[in-house]
């Protein structure tokens, strides 16, 4: 059923982002997110985030999650995303990319290319996404490495503690998809969920509520979240999703499919450049 709702929105929905100004608001009354589409629109500047972010202070990658089953849709949209990088013009500075100044990956590179899409369980774009990034990335060669990296625009979302806490335990696979679920076809959680509403949630899907407890107030889960805090700042993150190749480019696309194309060109000019001696 979740393929079948999402299916039809990653063929037709124009890339209008999910900005920081829409963060979960900190009344606990709010409505729940809805499931229909946002009318199009254009891609907006992305000015820099305020960068008053925590230092960081841990160095491991975030995990992606295990293959999903195969979603016949996503699958021929990822083909025709790369069939177009094929064929299709380079990719165009302002128009299907920015160059980011200064821009580092989130992790170290240990010889792969660096792909991150900068995410939020609130943002409808995001979960039309989710099962075409996930579709995606599990056809990426070895040389490139995925992360799911949470944004944190708001202290008050306690979705990237828990996003970074499932990953911590192992648990990750069990409640990304279904946490988009809930949120926009299910309307059974909130943007604005407390941690114990998402603790009960996840604990719902297999996951041991005690230990996700413990683990989201740990000091290793705070640095994560520090750190994609972070990481948004110094690569002009504000709204989502977004897709960082290499920690270079921030990718923008006339569609979802579009920045799927523009990504995998920006891989393969990445892959030369390493070839060449002189990737990072």
């Amino acid at each position: 059923m979740n393929k079948l709702l999402f299916a039809p929105l990653l063929l037709t929905v124009l890339l209008a982002a999910c900005s920081r100004d829409e963060a979960p608001a900190t009344d606990t009354a709010a409505a729940p997110a809805t499931t229909e589409a946002a009318s199009p629109a254009a891609i907006p500047d992305e000015p820099a985030l305020d960068p008053s972010a925590p230092a960081a202070a841990a160095t491991d990658d975030v995990a992606a999650t295990a293959p999903a089953a195969t979603d016949p849709a996503a699958d021929a949209a990822v083909a025709a995303a790369s069939q177009a990088a094929l064929q299709g013009p380079g990719p165009v500075a302002g128009t299907d990319y920015v160059e980011i100044t200064g821009g580092q990956p989130f992790a170290p590179l240990a010889g792969k290319i660096e792909v991150v899409e900068v995410f939020a369980y609130s943002c409808g774009h995001c979960a039309a996404f989710d099962p075409l990034i996930t579709a995606w990335k599990n056809k990426l060669p070895g040389d490139v490495r995925f992360n799911y990296l949470p944004a944190v625009f708001s202290d008050q979302d306690n979705f990237p503690k828990a996003f970074f806490a499932a990953e911590a335990i192992g648990a990750l696979d069990k409640v990304h998809a279904n946490t988009f679920k809930a949120m926009h076809i299910e309307r059974s959680l909130r943007p604005n969920a407390s941690s114990d509403d998402i603790i009960k949630f996840m604990a719902k899907q297999g996951v041991d509520g005690a230990q996700l407890k413990g683990t989201m107030d740990s000091f290793a889960v705070n640095a994560k979240v520090g750190r994609a805090k972070q990481f948004a700042v110094r690569s002009g993150i504000d709204s989502t999703p977004t897709v960082v190749v290499n920690g270079k480019y921030r990718v923008r696309g006339r569609s979802l499919e579009d920045v799927l194309r523009i990504t995998d060109q920006l891989i393969a000019r990445e892959r030369a450049t390493m070839q060449a001696g002189g990737g990072n």
